[in-house]
């Protein structure tokens, strides 16, 4: 019990910093290579800020821990939604300006919609992950085509100067970028070999851990991304962060487990969480498209959003050690 405690303790810190190498050195390797500013923000950078979730579930997935891996995914985009853009937009309000977001979101709605209609049959099948991958290379594909008709010049510039303070060399790019994959799937294994002996030592499923612990930890790159975005104004960035996490998360990292592992999932997760992650989504739309005029997220709604999390966690919490 100890040594899985202290295999948390490290195993997630070092997760969190291993990813931020790789995501550091892929995306100065890629620049080194010629390779478009806006490639390397959505696919480098956005594989990145969701390698965390990705890394953890693929090994849940090969050791069975099927309620690690959709906890994980699914708890992320609900701790996404709920407690980062709520205590985001509890410090400064969340306008949304850019048409790019407006975009999107109908686009994670229908994401959000596909996830919840395959887990009808309490099952993520081969057929059901194969759905999720291919739609994610066709959502990329779509993406970065709509880029180059110049509908993402802002990101590539925010992409160009994040990318441009990093004068290293490809050589130590590149040791970066193999070091960080390397930590990255040591502490995943850690990290999840942890979680699961917490679960059977209290006797709680792992998909409760995988939706409450790993699941916070894994989200906390969206959560700095998100506050370092407002605290300089962007806050197309803040938001648009987060429904590019959600979709990945949704479609990447849940496709892949599933193409390792079918996972079988209890008629709970489908009732509670599952819902949950629905029913913040068609808030988060509803308060972003704005019904009338400029959307926003504003305090009060945050408060909200942050409340709900609150109470959601410790509903999870409590009725995990009574069930």
């Amino acid at each position: 019990m100890v040594l899985a405690s202290i295999s948390i303790l490290v195993g997630l810190p070092v997760l969190l910093w291993s990813a931020g190498k790789f995501v550091g050195g892929a995306a100065g390797v890629a620049k080194h290579f010629g390779i478009s500013p806006l490639v390397i923000g959505m696919v480098i950078i956005g594989f990145g800020t969701s390698a965390p979730e990705i890394i953890v579930s693929i090994f849940a997935a090969i050791q069975g821990n099927s309620g690690i891996a959709l906890g994980n995914a699914y708890g992320s985009n609900i701790a996404n939604i709920a407690l980062i853009l709520g205590l985001t937009a509890l410090i400064s309000p969340i306008a949304v300006r850019s048409e790019i977001i407006r975009r999107e979101l109908p686009i994670l709605l229908g994401v959000t919609f596909i996830a919840a209609w395959q887990l009808l049959d309490y099952n993520v099948s081969k057929d059901d992950a194969f759905t999720l991958t291919g739609l994610f290379i066709l959502l990329m594909a779509w993406s970065i085509w709509q880029g180059m008709r110049g509908d993402n010049d802002h990101l590539a510039e925010e992409v160009n100067e994040e990318i441009n303070a990093d004068d290293s060399t490809v050589k130590t790019n590149l040791i970066w970028l193999l070091a960080g994959l390397a930590l990255l799937i040591a502490s995943s294994r850690i990290l999840v070999w942890g979680a699961v002996e917490i679960a059977t030592h209290f006797g709680v499923s792992d998909t409760i851990i995988g939706l409450t612990i790993i699941a916070i930890g894994t989200s906390l790159p969206e959560l700095a991304s998100s506050l370092m975005a407002v605290r300089k104004g962007e806050h197309d960035l803040a938001l648009g962060n987060v429904i590019g996490s959600n979709m990945f998360n949704t479609f990447a990292v849940v496709g892949i487990a599933g193409l390792i592992q079918p996972m079988q999932v209890e008629p709970a997760f489908l009732y509670r969480d599952v819902t949950m992650m629905v029913a913040l989504t068609i808030a988060l739309f509803v308060f972003c498209i704005g019904l009338k005029g400029q959307g926003r997220l504003n305090r009060l709604e945050g408060g909200a959003f942050l409340l709900i999390y609150l109470g959601y966690t410790y509903y999870l919490v409590t009725h995990a050690f009574v069930d």
